[in-house]
């Protein structure tokens, strides 16, 4: 799969995307309900990420998670676990849990679904464009649930799908500083969108 990694900062030790979601996209007119409709060219990890998530194209998880794991293993040697970004849309089937599931398989490190949570409900983060708007509404939403069985501190890679102004990552980053079992965190996603 071709990429064009985008290091991202953030509170983070080291993160990174695999490629820019769209290359470009024009606007086309209404449809008959009365929305935009638009004309989209997409990366091909933007693609593969929007056919996953949007038209439940299951085939795209295997390809994106070994581009993702390949990547991870490259750039973070030291990490020993992985965990998936809360989902903010319902879904009876996550893409970022199901990336991470295979992610975890390809790189034999653990992973855990329900560490990192997540409370439902407030302002859809996808309607607001400012970081300190994504921030006020997320607010504590964030928490831990302890499912590490051990004493340890490990290096923790957190999987996300579209990084655009970094504020879940931060909040999620924050919390997972305070959890005792965490040491260095890292975050991967598969595209960015500009802020």
């Amino acid at each position: 799969m071709k990429t064009d990694i985008k290091p991202l900062y953030g509170s983070w030790k080291a993160g990174f995307a695999l490629d820019k979601h769209t290359e470009w996209s024009r606007p086309l007119g209404k449809n008959s309900a009365g929305h935009m409709q638009f004309d989209t060219k997409r990366t091909e990890v933007g693609e593969a990420l929007y056919r996953l998530k949007y038209k439940q194209d299951w085939s795209q998880l295997d390809p994106l998670a070994r581009c993702l794991s390949d990547h991870i293993k490259a750039r973070f040697p030291d990490a020993r676990f992985v965990l998936p970004m809360p989902a903010s849309t319902a879904r009876s089937r996550q893409p970022v849990t199901e990336i991470v599931r295979l992610v975890s398989g390809m790189t034999r490190l653990p992973h855990f679904d329900h560490l990192l949570l997540k409370e439902s409900g407030g302002t859809p983060l996808k309607n607001l464009t400012d970081k300190q708007e994504k921030l006020d509404a997320i607010g504590d939403r964030y928490s831990v649930f302890d499912q590490i069985q051990n004493d340890g501190c490990w290096n923790v890679v957190v999987i996300d799908d579209l990084y655009h102004t970094g504020a879940s990552l931060e909040s999620a980053c924050q919390v997972l500083r305070g959890y005792s079992k965490v040491n260095n965190i890292y975050v991967a996603t598969l595209t960015w969108r500009p802020a």
